[in-house]
């Protein structure tokens, strides 16, 4: 599968907000162009009228005499030549500027004429005494008029690119920190699971940080984790594969008496089948811990949890006699991992089975008692020592009362982790009515039904005629 293409997202911003900046004074400038425009135009038209008036009302022309017109009148405000032609009442032509070429007729107001290749912009007013014309050239004039626009247009040139470089300033400036954030977690090593500094972030990348915070310290706790438990693992692996290679090499030099060497390869048997269990264990215990975000809840009858995992221990019990079975049933379902809890079920009846005498018992009870369901393994077993029930738990832990050869001391280990992710307490106590060990698991319960009086078990496998399955 091919990777989306990556994008900065400081590129990004930068690239839409300068955009939106140049486009922003370029419509600015326009607008500001075309106003300053339009005004000019409206300036100079308003100039030849009040040029036209003026003479209008003032000036008198008579055989043809030049007036002695102000430098304001012939050149304008815009400061380029106009051009006048009067005529008198009778059409004489009274007066006309040097170099004028304009037509002799003429229209009262503002009109637009051409002459010897020229556009004028002309401007006639009519009295009693005289009628007065006043034409600029439109060539000149809009020059003048551009001029003029330039100049309101000149700060927006001016002013967008040192907007634009502080626009860029302030977004890298403000994206700094994270890009340092960036620096620490590519340059930081494969086991280095330190916070990350936080400091000066933006509101909308804190959390992001924090989060991952948060993930490192997982994960640093995982690594640890693992870290013990190879290590233990390697320790407790080493025995019984010394063990092995002993018991190999004794069987080597045995006699040929056919029941010394029967003996010896019962030992290899047996330790074999101690490596496998330690080993399953061991897989078991590191499944457990990994996928407590991999599965999901459901909801789970934990009678049926119960029944299906009395029926997995019962050819265990049978060779010893162990009256195993449900003494209290009462239908309860609670969100869990079924699997997951059938294993937790079986990991406890195992390690019951196993301290229990010949012919001795081992009940298992559900009940609901305040919202919560309460799941009890009693035997009538050694128990464990009250020095020793808090660290029953611990990974390879024996309890100072029993056998090393009875277990790898992971059964409860297991137990732990199980009851951990589903959010169940765990309490060992000494069992009143059995006389050994109890073990009770509560965990918050979602519904429960009334007690059922004969629950089944499945067919297979069908319980021993000197077990009692339920009670």
């Amino acid at each position: 599968m091919m990777n989306a293409p990556s994008h900065s997202l400081k590129r990004r911003l930068l690239w839409f907000v300068l955009v939106a900046i140049l486009l922003a004074a370029v419509l600015q400038a326009a607008t500001a162009y075309r106003s300053a425009v339009q005004q000019a135009d409206a300036m100079f038209d308003d100039h030849l009228q009040q040029v036209a008036r003026s003479l209008g009302g003032s000036a008198r022309f008579s055989n043809g005499a030049e007036p002695d017109f102000p430098a304001a009148i012939t050149q304008g405000d815009g400061g380029f030549e106009i051009y006048v032609q009067v005529w008198g009442p009778d059409g004489t032509q009274l007066f006309r500027s040097t170099r004028s070429t304009l037509p002799p007729r003429t229209i009262l107001g503002f009109s637009e004429v051409e002459a010897d290749g020229n556009h004028y912009r002309v401007y006639s007013l009519q009295t009693s005494s005289q009628t007065v014309q006043i034409a600029q050239d439109l060539g000149a004039r809009a020059t003048r008029a551009r001029a003029i626009a330039l100049r309101a247009v000149l700060p927006f040139a001016l002013l967008t690119p040192l907007l634009m470089l502080a626009v860029w300033w302030v977004i890298n400036r403000s994206l700094a920190p994270i890009e340092r954030a960036r620096r620490q977690v590519a340059n930081r090593a494969v086991n280095d699971f330190s916070p990350l500094v936080n400091d000066d972030l933006p509101d909308e990348v804190r959390p992001l940080v924090d989060e991952l915070n948060l993930l490192f310290g997982r994960v640093r706790d995982a690594f640890e984790m693992q870290q013990h438990f190879v290590a233990d693992a390697a320790h407790e692996l080493r025995s019984p594969l010394t063990a092995l290679k002993l018991q190999a090499q004794a069987l080597r030099r045995a006699s040929t008496d056919p029941n010394e060497r029967e003996a010896g390869v019962a030992r290899l048997n047996q330790g074999i089948d101690r490596a496998i269990r330690l080993v399953e264990q061991l897989l078991v215990l590191a499944r457990e811990e990994g996928s407590a975000v991999t599965q999901r809840a459901e909801p789970v009858d934990l009678g049926e949890i119960v029944r299906w995992a009395v029926a997995d221990m019962l050819p265990q019990a049978q060779p010893r006699h162990i009256d195993l079975g449900i003494s209290k049933h009462q239908q309860v379902v609670v969100m869990g991992q079924p699997e997951a809890l059938r294993m937790l079920l079986r990991n406890l009846l195992d390690n019951a089975i196993k301290y229990t005498p010949v012919s001795g018992q081992v009940d298992v009870s559900i009940e609901s008692l305040d919202g919560q369901a309460v799941l009890t393994v009693e035997d009538s077993g050694p128990g464990i020592a009250a020095q020793d029930r808090s660290r029953v738990f611990d990974r390879f832990f024996r309890a100072s009362d029993t056998l090393a050869e009875t277990g790898s001391g992971l059964g409860l280990a297991i137990v732990k982790t199980i009851a951990d992710r589903h959010g169940a307490t765990l309490r060992l106590d000494r069992s009143e009515r059995r006389g050994g060990l109890r073990v009770a698991l509560r965990m918050p319960a979602v519904a429960q039904a009334e007690p059922d009086a004969s629950p089944e078990l499945p067919a297979d496998p069908a319980p021993a005629p000197n077990t009692a399955a339920t009670r």
